[in-house]
């Protein structure tokens, strides 16, 4: 079984309109996205993160679809089923000033929600972050499984970005997502994935 990681502190928002603010951690819930990590995460997101769907899957404190959003991302969906969690998030987004329209939060289990119909509704995701605990690395494949199933979840120029323990490696391939590049920080690995065409997935 993996080990319970902790990246430390919730840290801050990197860059953009948001920059330097300090954000809350629910405490030992989750596993705050570190300053290191999130600062290699959107060096590769930045490019093409203007006015994108953004979905932030076992959103812990917000970090990652905050700093998102104070980068210049369209909208940004938080969703944690932990209540502690979620009082923080709503916290640090208030305190952004990203809120509004841009960010919605959501209270539920993210496989239930995922199957639900309603993380589609608005219409299909730009860049999708996954990070669920390190030791239940069932719940990363299963939501991975998710969102590359037919089932138009994620854009076909999307991207979705797994945070995992880094002896976990997901697979390269799954359903319609295929691996294209992978990032290790100590205990931390990010696993980057696009959209094929099914043709391509069943190569």
């Amino acid at each position: 079984m993996s080990p319970r990681v902790s990246d430390g502190g919730a840290g801050r928002v990197i860059a953009g309109t948001a920059r330097g603010l300090r954000l809350d951690a629910p405490g030992d819930v989750t596993r705050p996205l570190s300053d290191r990590v999130k600062e290699a995460l959107f060096a590769i997101l930045e490019p093409d993160l203007r006015d994108r769907r953004v979905l932030d899957l076992f959103a812990g404190s917000g970090a990652a679809g905050i700093e998102a959003l104070s980068r210049g991302a369209g909208v940004a969906t938080f969703v944690e089923r932990d209540r502690k969690a979620i009082a923080v998030i709503r916290a640090n987004v208030d305190r952004s000033r990203l809120g509004g329209t841009a960010a919605r939060i959501v209270e539920s289990d993210v496989l239930r929600w995922l199957r639900s119909g309603l993380a589609s509704q608005d219409g299909a995701w730009d860049v999708v972050i996954i990070d669920p605990p390190y030791d239940k690395p069932d719940l990363l494949i299963s939501a991975l499984e998710i969102l590359g199933g037919e089932s138009a979840l994620v854009s076909a120029s999307g991207v979705v970005v797994a945070k995992h323990f880094w002896r976990d490696q997901p697979p390269e391939r799954i359903g319609l997502l295929a691996s294209d590049r992978a990032r290790r920080f100590g205990d931390t690995a990010l696993t980057f994935y696009r959209v094929v065409q099914p043709a391509e997935a069943q190569l």
